[in-house]
């Protein structure tokens, strides 16, 4: 028998958190090769991910550079990704939801006519600028995917709208669910440093940083914390905040005078997933938040107008208050003075995933290639 070549492709903390599970996956068994290829897209929050999870790249083409632009981003993929597959040719590239490198290591696939699988494929909003550039590099990974791995039904039917072949698309949930159990189950008594002990059911957990939210959103949302903490005298916010001058100097101003606000530089996924466990209530603009706190029962207010990620919004896990500060002050009101508001978000089912997701990657990839008869059963909460 000889086995298959499967190269994973990544650049950023969110990609390499979700891969991890697929590479231990397809590691535990005889049927796979796996080579690791990193971008480097961002470094930093990519190598805590890297040894949180005892991986480490084949290859690493360190294509980051201070304040890069998208076009510099996409040129460094190609390049680096055309010159390593001259010579090592993988038989299926994988790639994960919707960052620049996922586009162009798409791409550059598809110029080898090496086959492509997109990880977490399906989710829109069919608004290309929301997010931006995420929507639009979503799309184009599908156009030139041959498998795609849909984290829902809702994905799926998505795919299946743009005339993608049904017998190519896998319901398998979102790997992301598979990490986070990981880490948090593992988590016994770790204390992250430079965080003071948090107080119980107290906490509310920020992250924003997304391009859609420069300037006057962002603006409004931190003016929105600064609202939150004047009127609830006893609750605590906890602000990873994004290295971006953009965002760094625009949360810094405002909250940074604030005894309650906890601002910190960018923390490890270890330390984000305490961090989760510990808060009562979530506001981020991120992605992998809207997936990731449900399955912790911390409702989840999204600061975007618009989600790739409509499920939970369905489900009553998450739901849009936009960048309105008005909006975001009463949401958050309504769920810390009402209970029965609370427990409606934070007891519904997460629809996204129960920990299986990588091993119904690998069954599909074991079915896509012959290994197997049979193809995984669908993902369904």
């Amino acid at each position: 028998m000889v086995k298959k070549k499967v190269s994973l492709v990544f650049g950023t903390r969110p990609e390499a958190i979700k891969m991890a599970p697929v590479a231990y996956a397809l590691r535990n068994t005889d049927f796979f090769n796996v080579q690791i290829i990193l971008t480097a897209q961002h470094r930093e929050l990519l190598d805590q991910v890297m040894e949180l999870f005892g991986l480490k790249g084949d290859y690493d083409l360190n294509i980051m550079q201070e304040t890069q632009t998208l076009t510099q981003i996409t040129i460094g993929v190609l390049k680096g990704l055309d010159k390593i597959w001259k010579e090592d040719i993988p038989d299926i590239v994988l790639v994960h939801g919707d960052t620049t490198t996922t586009f162009a290591a798409s791409l550059t696939a598809f110029y080898k006519k090496i086959p492509i699988a997109h990880v977490e494929a399906g989710l829109r909003t069919y608004n290309k600028y929301q997010p931006y550039p995420e929507e639009i590099n979503r799309h184009l990974t599908g156009v030139l995917a041959d498998l795609h791995f849909a984290p829902t039904k809702t994905a799926k039917e998505n795919l299946l709208k743009e005339n993608l072949p049904s017998n190519n698309i896998f319901v398998t949930g979102n790997t992301v669910i598979d990490a986070l159990l990981y880490v948090y189950n593992n988590l016994n008594n770790f204390k992250p440093e430079g965080i003071p002990p948090l107080p119980e059911n107290k906490v509310i957990l920020v992250t924003a940083h997304r391009r859609e939210n420069w300037g006057k959103p962002l603006k409004d949302i931190v003016l929105a914390i600064k609202d939150i903490l004047s009127e609830f005298k006893d609750f605590y916010v906890v602000f990873p905040v994004h290295p971006n001058p953009i965002v760094k100097d625009q949360v810094y101003s405002v909250l940074s005078q604030e005894e309650r606000a906890i601002l910190l530089s960018p923390v490890d996924y270890k330390t984000m997933v305490y961090l989760l466990s510990k808060s009562y209530i979530v506001l981020t603009d991120s992605g992998g938040l809207q997936e990731e706190a449900p399955t912790l029962g911390k409702p989840v207010l999204v600061l975007r107008e618009v989600t790739e990620r409509p499920e939970a919004v369905i489900a009553g896990t998450v739901r849009l208050v936009g960048a309105d500060k008005d909006r975001i002050v009463n949401e958050v009101k309504k769920l810390i003075l009402d209970q029965g508001e609370y427990n409606k978000m934070s007891k519904a089912i997460n629809p996204y995933g129960d920990g299986k997701a990588s091993i119904r990657i690998k069954d599909a990839l074991l079915y896509y290639f012959g290994f197997s008869k049979n193809p995984p059963k669908e993902f369904k909460p």
